[in-house]
């Protein structure tokens, strides 16, 4: 156990659905980490509105204020640093962080990814999974890494993908699941009970208190 709470920066770029889901979670008693800050590259994103009905203070770093990518990262480097977060949560931010701000924040940095990776990174991963086949898609909450949708992963869920599924009844399903998983991923690493070591999560008891690691259900 860290024995304080965690203060987390998220970013985000739209409506805030996962961002929702940590701002309930982090208002339950006793949970390990409390919202810092939320920035959004995007002055309109709902996700703000969210934030500010929660008290939750919030900052607009518009990326086409800045000149390229790197000059960009440095402030929304600077808004989590004045903010005092110490752990960064992506949550349908829609902008590729450069090299030196993943390193930067390394293994302070985690993301949400609606499939179970190493399996469809990229955009456009519930119209993939069917395209190909699979029974089983789902989502990834881990670690960041330079690379696309690359990291060590935290938790995963599954969800199947049914055959009359078409991209949009897929994704609402994963997105539910999403909002399971997010919020206990958060909790893992802000407790202590994940760490990293090497390109691979530890988890400090080898069977941790809560079971639902694997394809966790809704309470």
């Amino acid at each position: 156990m860290r024995g304080k709470t965690l203060p987390v920066g998220v970013l985000i770029s739209g409506r805030g659905s996962n961002l929702q889901a940590l701002i309930d979670a982090c208002a339950t008693p006793g949970f390990p980490a409390r919202i810092a800050v939320v920035i959004s590259n995007k002055p309109d994103a709902y996700g703000l509105t969210r934030a500010e009905k929660a008290g939750i203070p919030t900052a607009v770093v518009n990326h086409k204020a800045y000149a390229d990518r790197a000059s960009f990262d440095e402030a929304v480097d600077a808004a989590l640093r004045k903010a005092g977060a110490e752990l960064v949560c992506l949550a349908g931010f829609m902008r590729i962080l450069s090299e030196k701000f993943v390193e930067g924040w390394r293994d302070r940095l985690i993301n949400i990814h609606p499939s179970l990776l190493p399996a469809f990174k990229g955009l456009d991963t519930h119209q993939r999974a069917i395209d190909a086949g699979v029974r089983i898609t789902g989502c990834t909450v881990h670690f960041v890494r330079p690379a696309m949708d690359d990291g060590p992963i935290i938790v995963q869920a599954a969800v199947p993908v049914l055959q009359n599924d078409d991209a949009e009844t897929l994704a609402a399903r994963i997105l539910d699941a999403e909002h399971v998983i997010y919020p206990l991923a958060l909790r893992l690493v802000a407790d202590g009970t994940v760490t990293v070591k090497g390109e691979k999560t530890v988890f400090s008891d080898e069977k941790p208190a809560d079971g639902r690691l694997i394809n966790p259900l809704p309470d």
